[in-house]
């Protein structure tokens, strides 16, 4: 047991000098880290420009005993510097730029990048940070409409204009659009590489001196059309040209139909052709109440001809369309080779007198980290940012700093939407009841289904039994339904359309005056009827 003990120990002081040993490698390898454990004062400079609005606060994470920099206002611009103890040279080494972003809120139209502001000498000033600052890298997520992406951004000298040129890393990641702490990471390495990292995973690598990554290119192309060059008057493109000695054949009808009739067709046997399709509706009588003057010549509502449902067709026989065999349409000639095409004309090269050659960027010094943004957006929450010359220390921060805080995070958000899920369960298990509650009234007071009442509600309780029969039910009755809905459409046409008021016989005196109001409810309605032509 004490051998135990001791080996234990032995264990724990090695691991404790190890890890004291690259704490120290970290120290040497971090040119910046701000926790925001202590307040910002002091250390970060708003900017005192009137258009910077926005109140920058020292805020708990939600959720966390961690502190970061926090976007307090809505609809606001945002501009706070923090200067660097000395200018870092891009162009030694490997470069590790890293900090955390969290949208409490979520993020509907705003921007959470950095700027890597050039040194003062540049012409600028904390105090009057803005837009216009020169920087020389800008990195982070930006999302506004169209616009989704993690920004990076390389602002390069030209060496031959001597103009700051903003080149756009092309086709950059997309910034994760929930409300959980995120950590971007943009590692420049001396080969030209550039990796962006989100979470700790690569979603883009690209070389900072191809012009398939990066818009505008760096390093222009050698040669450019020259702009002094025109199209010759006589230069043709046209590839194919119609056949000027083609000659429309004599038999070319061009004014033929598309159809004609089928002389070949017959009318079939049994058509009537003294039948027409509608007849008025010999049940229908006028209401007694229909006045000539004021609602005009009554007319019986018309329904489909008796006569017609067994014979093949009523009223005058035409014979059927059919393809014109001799149709060919408006004659053109066809296209041949043009012989004097040239191909499609552009100009000629030369050399770009705007082209030079690079082995590395020409990077700017990073002497400050500056937040200047814009957003609709309150709770966006910046942690951890760190400027190092490894990407073993960004790892470790992320480690230490930003995933147990993810993790806790994503824990939190799976239980919420457990949750709602289970809420969501219930509410549709509770309109399920009371679907199957309203089915059974409707087969009780619903007059053509009380044939089919028992075998309703005995299919309800067992879908009430029996959850998973439920869908099949549903789709049971929606079949029903639409099969009675059918019928009525396309039934209905033979019902009357106004119901005859009978005179009642000896005996039926005795009728309630309600049940002759309901026979009168369902005669042809009071209004101008529009003759129709036969």
């Amino acid at each position: 047991m004490m051998r135990d003990r001791q080996l234990l120990s032995g264990l724990l002081l090695t691991l404790a000098l190890v890890s004291l040993q690259k704490l120290c490698y970290c120290d040497d390898q971090t040119v910046l880290y701000e926790s925001f454990d202590e307040p910002f004062e002091g250390r970060w400079i708003v900017s005192k420009n009137g258009d910077y609005e926005g109140v920058w606060k020292h805020a708990k994470s939600e959720g966390h005993d961690d502190y970061g920099l926090l976007v307090s206002e809505k609809a606001r611009k945002y501009g706070i510097v923090k200067e660097l103890d000395e200018p870092l040279n891009l162009k030694d080494g490997t470069v590790v730029l890293q900090y955390e972003v969290r949208f409490q809120e979520g993020l509907e139209c705003g921007g959470a990048y950095l700027k890597y502001l050039r040194p003062q000498d540049a012409g600028w000033t904390a105090e009057g940070f803005n837009s216009e600052s020169p920087y020389s890298i800008m990195f982070g997520p930006d999302k506004c409409g169209a616009t989704n992406k993690v920004h990076f951004i390389l602002k390069h000298k030209n060496p031959k204009s001597g103009e700051y040129v903003e080149h756009h890393l092309k086709f950059p990641p997309s910034v994760p659009h929930d409300k959980l702490s995120h950590v971007y990471t943009a590692i420049l390495k001396p080969d030209n590489e550039v990796s962006i990292l989100v979470d700790g995973e690569e979603k883009k690598k690209a070389n900072l001196l191809s012009g398939e990554d990066f818009e505008p290119a760096l390093i222009p192309d050698k040669t450019i059309p020259d702009p002094e060059d025109k199209k010759p008057e006589d230069w043709d493109e046209r590839a194919k040209i119609p056949d000027p000695n083609a000659v429309k054949p004599d038999d070319w009808d061009e004014d033929a139909p598309m159809e004609i009739e089928d002389e070949e067709a017959e009318k079939p046997e049994g058509w009537l052709d003294d039948e027409p399709e509608e007849v008025d509706d010999p049940e229908a009588t006028k209401p007694e109440d229909w006045d000539d003057e004021e609602d005009g010549m009554w007319e019986a509502p018309k329904i489909d001809n008796p006569k017609c449902e067994t014979a093949p067709g009523c009223g005058e026989w035409k014979r059927p369309m059919k393809k014109n065999p001799a149709y060919k349409g408006k004659w053109s000639a066809p296209l041949i080779d043009n012989p004097a095409y040239k191909g499609i004309w552009k100009p000629r090269d030369i050399p770009n007198p705007d082209y030079f050659e690079l082995d590395r960027p020409d990077y700017e010094p990073i002497a400050a980290i500056g937040i200047e943004i814009w957003t609709m957006q309150d709770g966006i929450l910046f942690d951890n940012m760190l400027i190092a010359k490894d990407e073993k220390v960004a790892e470790t921060y992320r480690q230490t700093t930003w995933k147990p805080k993810f993790d806790v995070e994503k824990e939190k958000q799976k239980a919420e939407e457990e949750a709602a899920g289970s809420a969501d369960g219930l509410k549709s298990y509770q309109a399920s009841l009371i679907f199957q509650q309203n089915q059974k009234y409707m087969a009780s007071h619903i007059s053509f289904l009380s044939a089919y009442k028992s075998k309703i509600t005995e299919l309800i309780e067992k879908a009430e039994e029996q959850p998973n029969l439920t869908i099949g039910v549903l789709v049971s009755i929606v079949v029903v339904f639409f099969s009675l809905f059918i019928k009525l459409i396309f039934g209905g046409k033979k019902a009357a359309a106004t119901v005859e008021k009978k005179k009642p016989e000896v005996g039926e005196s005795s009728k309630s005056e309600d049940e002759a109001e309901k026979k009168e409810e369902t005669a042809a309605p009071r209004k101008r009827q529009p003759r129709r032509d036969n």
